[in-house]
């Protein structure tokens, strides 16, 4: 043990005494277990974070249908669309509350308004579905209860400010961006991200059989306060250490600057300066300042090889219509399908188990098999292979669904109470509509570790976290593609597609249209999957050098920088870069 004096700070006394360790060389190396503790205490506010907004989000989703049909009498396909309205959302919001943060006030204030909006959603919930006469009659015994007006008011504000305090959460407490994946090997990106959504599956299935049945079976409007509680543990876990679980990004490449090539290039491509530029190989060269643009060649060049994935995350929007089928059309089928087990009541959301299921059982079997093919110096399947695969169980889930719809209405007709009201429902039994679930699973295991491993591993280093920002749109607009074709099928087919009453309607067909349109999007993919295969390939012979290169460019850019200023004072700039 050893004392350190500094001299100036308390009178020369000794600062602080900390334990060492003696390097063979005779240096002396500080050895910190507070800083070890640090790491403990943030790793551990960033686990309860996760868990606590998980749960208030499936909190949220798992009986939204439920809650609008009942509670607000809502017909099915407005249910549905709202509900994937509100998914969708929340999958967007933490790209734009991360640039807001980024660009305009600061992460700190930032995470302090997301958390006072995820506060005043949560608690715009509750208002909305107690049962005002349970507890407000006043001295004349006279009921009072929200009009129908505010009610909806009420509601779309707090599920506005919910999803805005989601994102908050999932851009500056939790993003991708912290788990620093830099300077690892594609096996070892895949298996992060592997265990990564893992994790997440394995927290869904808690919330899922928890939540599900509160609110469908104990009370029918006691589940909103699920939200509202676990946003006070949110909060407290965000004062445990406010200042570590915030994750800063290293300056770099911004989606501003990304989107800014896009706009330059289709600005100076409208303007007549193009007649003096001279013919370009790629509309994006416009933006070069060579070109007449604002950005420099290097910039350029990178958005250049994001704009190849462009492809990719277009092909996720019919396949994230299709995954939002289980907040949405699986769950009415499920819901007009007979829920009684041996007299126990199942809750509805709980079928969401069984399409969690085989990604908690294929994602370790995959890791296993991922090294295999490393430890016998084989090339593992490629990344396209999987998410063709899982597009395919997509396309088959969207038709055995049909198939157990014309099955389903084959059954008698039985009552069944749901949150307190008495529906006419199918005497099938629900777990005849696992396989339909069963399958989305499996593509799920598939298609979403290897869709971020590509967005990862194709891009230059300073664009990756764009590029999984880029992806995080597009299954967002996923979700609201899959809203759109609800309510295009409902329109189109004057609500028999989609009937308020299965039994009524022909709900099958929208299922076929649905397997049909993703059977050809599987089809699309397959034949552009060679370009990301060779890309593959390419890329990862020059990742090895990417941090030389890099260097390179950032030491000819500071020389085009220097040419134009005094020269004095540059020697040591350039020591400092290089």
């Amino acid at each position: 043990m050893v004392a350190l004096n500094v001299p100036g700070l308390h009178d020369g006394r000794p600062l602080r005494r900390l334990s060492t360790t003696r390097r063979p060389s005779g240096m002396v190396t500080p050895y910190k277990p507070r800083k070890t503790r640090k790491k403990l205490q943030v790793i551990i506010c960033i686990l309860f974070v996760e868990l606590f907004e998980r749960f208030t989000f499936f909190g949220i989703v798992c009986n939204m249908i439920l809650f609008c049909t009942i509670k607000l009498g809502y017909h099915n396909y407005q249910a549905a669309t709202v509900n994937l309205c509100f998914v969708g959302a929340s999958t967007l919001t933490p790209v734009l509350v991360g640039w807001f943060a980024e660009t305009c006030l600061g992460r700190t204030k930032v995470l302090y308004l997301c958390a006072l909006l995820h506060f005043i959603g949560t608690a715009m919930l509750p208002v909305v579905a107690f049962p005002f006469e349970d507890f407000y009659i006043d001295t004349h015994n006279t009921i009072h209860q929200l009009e129908p007006q505010e009610q909806h008011v009420l509601f779309y504000t707090g599920l506005l400010a919910a999803a805005l305090g989601i994102g908050g959460f999932r851009a500056i407490l939790c993003p991708l961006g912290a788990y620093h994946l830099q300077g690892y090997n594609q096996h070892q990106i895949l298996s992060f991200f592997n265990w990564f959504y893992w994790l997440v599956n394995l927290n869904s299935t808690v919330v899922f059989l928890g939540i599900s049945y509160i609110q469908q079976s104990v009370g029918k409007n006691l589940g909103f306060l699920i939200p509202f509680t676990s946003v006070l543990l949110a909060l407290i876990a965000i004062h445990m250490a406010r200042n570590n679980l915030i994750f800063r990004p290293k300056k770099g490449s911004s989606l501003l600057t990304t989107l800014g090539v896009f706009l330059n290039s289709l600005k100076m491509c409208c303007l007549r300066y193009r007649h003096l530029s001279g013919d370009v190989a790629n509309w994006l060269d416009r933006a070069k300042e060579n070109n007449g643009g604002r950005y420099t060649e290097t910039s350029v060049e990178n958005v250049k090889i994001l704009v190849k994935l462009f492809p990719l995350f277009g092909l996720q929007l019919l396949y994230r219509a299709c995954i939002t089928q289980i907040p949405s059309g699986y769950y009415l089928q499920t819901m007009h399908s007979h829920l009684n087990f041996n007299g126990f009541l199942l809750p509805i959301a709980a079928m969401n188990v069984i399409s969690i299921l085989p990604l908690l059982i294929l994602a370790p079997l995959l890791e296993f098999v991922n090294t295999c093919y490393q430890s016998s110096n084989k090339t593992p399947p490629s990344p396209t292979k999987f998410i063709t695969m899982g597009h395919a169980c997509a396309a088959l889930s969207a038709l055995a669904a049909g198939i157990a719809e014309i099955h389903r209405k084959d059954y008698p007709q039985v009552e069944q109470t749901l949150s307190g009201t008495v529906l006419q429902v199918s005497s099938m039994a629900c777990f005849q509509l696992a396989p339909q679930y069963i399958l989305l699973g499996i593509a799920e295991a598939f298609v979403t570790p290897a869709c971020s491993l590509i967005s990862f591993c194709l891009t230059p280093s300073n664009l990756r976290g764009i590029s999984l920002h880029f992806l995080s749109l597009f299954y967002g607009g996923g979700c609201f593609l899959g809203a759109l074709l609800i309510q295009f099928f409902y329109l189109m087919s004057g609500g028999n597609f989609y009937p308020n009453t299965l039994s009524n309607g022909n709900m099958e067909r929208f299922f076929f249209m649905l397997a049909l349109l993703m059977a050809i999007n599987t089809l699309v993919f397959w034949k552009l999957s060679c370009r990301y295969t060779d890309l593959s390939i390419e890329l990862d012979k020059g990742v090895r050098q990417s941090h030389l290169a890099e260097k390179l460019l950032q030491y000819k850019a500071c020389l085009r920088f220097y040419d134009t200023v005094d020269h004095s004072g540059t020697s040591a700039s350039l020591e400092m870069i290089l």
